[in-house]
């Protein structure tokens, strides 16, 4: 084809026209993509997406929330707290980040209480909070306290020998106290020999393994609690001491003789028989963030009828390989189906709730009453909290209790990828094709273009 003026002009045309349209779909492609930006997370366990309990209680909050990030001039720090906060504002876009140099500010600083460099003041509904470090789990927190109106009181039950929510001691609760506090539930002893009533203010009321026996002025104190709509924790123990037995004959509980064994804990590396570990979770608000095993000490199994009122959930249950043991734990043991020992799978712990009507007591204004009951105590003492899922249990379990199920907790996500690791002829291969490959074949492929276009 011979090339003329007019040809050139057309070809010229064409060309100018395809830049044209080329740029034109370039710009729009760039706009679409900031006005409706898609994020993939390829990672194995999602850990760049906010859990969906992060995300629940994103829904709840109305209105904006202001995060000031107090920071120098350190740019990885300011990119990681972008990059986390970005995660939020992706299910609440009137989340506002603002940096600010501590060193601008001292009075401020001082003030609020900033100490490190990469510490989070965040307000939301008039409250603020100070973080000191950044994360996920801990920024859901400070915004699950900043959404209660006002901290939940829940009492522990004191002067008989209890687990104590500050105490110190192995057998106590005060790591457990402490990360209560964290998501703004305040606990306090309660004495019913010195306060014969238990106030009307507490969201809730935990019986954590007496190890003496209730007076019967107490008992009355507790049972009639219960009859009166209050929330529940009790946490028993084998051969429990506390003479609450018309607590149980109220709620439909029946406490299995023994303590609960498995003969499958050695092959999990668990020395002791009566540490079962529980990685059968009914399905319950309380259990359905949980994804390891939770690990009870000498439990005991309970057998539930609750009454016409009441729904039951069951939340633990051991394994089949499991049975009451009424014997000694010494030496070998071994199931007798002569006695009166139970084969697994046992009940270990149980959620009870009912319609209960709200204090304004208008027709059809109703919350619910809840109890949960499990067969140990031990799980959320110092020495045991930190095994497997048992502190997110805990903390769902008060959680819910004080009716507020929305927020329960995901347990912060594993990290099961964070690095690559290449053999060396991976990197070889790797290094060829980057280098000597790719380069070779864009060279080729421009040559062979050059050469058709000259044969033209």
């Amino acid at each position: 084809m011979r090339l003329n003026v007019s040809v050139r002009r057309w070809l010229r045309f064409q060309h100018l026209l395809f830049l044209l349209l080329f740029s034109l779909a370039i710009g729009l492609s760039a706009w679409l993509s900031a006005r409706y930006p898609v994020r993939v997370d390829w990672t194995t366990s999602g850990r760049n997406t906010l859990s969906e309990a992060s995300q629940a209680l994103l829904a709840r909050l109305e209105g904006p929330v202001r995060v000031t990030a107090y920071v120098r001039d350190h740019v990885p720090i300011r990119e990681g707290i972008d990059r986390l906060i970005d995660r939020y504002r992706r299910y609440k876009p009137d989340i506002v980040l603002t940096f600010v140099n501590p060193d601008l500010l001292p009075d401020q600083v001082r003030q609020l209480g900033i100490a490190g460099d990469g510490e989070l003041s965040v307000e939301y509904a008039e409250r603020r909070e100070t973080l000191q470090h950044p994360s996920e789990q801990a920024l859901t927190q400070v915004l699950q306290r900043l959404s209660r109106r006002q901290d939940r009181l829940v009492l522990f039950l004191d002067g008989h020998g209890e687990r104590k929510p500050q105490g110190v001691a192995n057998y106590d609760l005060g790591v457990f106290g402490r990360e209560l506090a964290k998501i703004g539930i305040q606990t306090r002893s309660l004495d019913l020999a010195v306060e014969s009533r238990i106030p009307d203010e507490a969201a809730g009321l935990v019986i954590a393994s007496p190890q003496t026996p209730l007076s019967s002025d107490e008992i009355r104190v507790v049972l009639d609690y219960v009859q009166r709509g209050g929330n529940l924790l009790w946490l028993l123990e084998p051969a429990d001491p506390s003479g609450l037995q018309a607590l149980a004959a109220l709620l439909g509980i029946t406490l299995l003789p023994g303590v609960v064994v498995d003969a499958d804990t050695p092959r999990l590396g668990i020395q002791h028989p009566a540490f079962i570990p529980i990685a059968d979770y009914g399905p319950h608000a309380i259990t359905m963030s949980l994804r390891s095993p939770a690990l009870l000490p000498q439990a005991i199994a309970l057998e539930v009828q609750p009454l016409a009122d009441w729904q039951m959930a069951v939340l633990l249950e051991s394994q089949s390989s499991s049975w009451t043991e009424t014997g000694s734990l010494e030496g070998q043991i071994q199931f007798d189906p002569d006695s009166t020992e139970r084969p697994g799978p046992l009940t270990v712990g149980v959620a009870l709730f009912r319609s209960w009507p709200t204090e304004s007591g208008e027709l059809g204004d109703v919350t619910q009453q809840r109890l949960v009951i499990i067969g140990d105590g031990d799980f959320l003492s110092n020495t045991y909290l930190g095994n497997g899922a048992n502190l997110a249990l805990g903390l769902n379990i008060l959680n819910w209790l004080v009716l507020d199920e929305a927020l329960i907790i995901s347990p912060p996500r594993a990290v099961p990828d964070p690095s690559l690791h290449l053999t060396e002829s991976a990197l070889a291969l790797l290094a060829a094709f980057f280098l000597i490959i790719l380069p070779a074949g864009l060279l080729a492929s421009g040559w062979l273009i050059w050469f058709h276009r000259r044969r033209r």
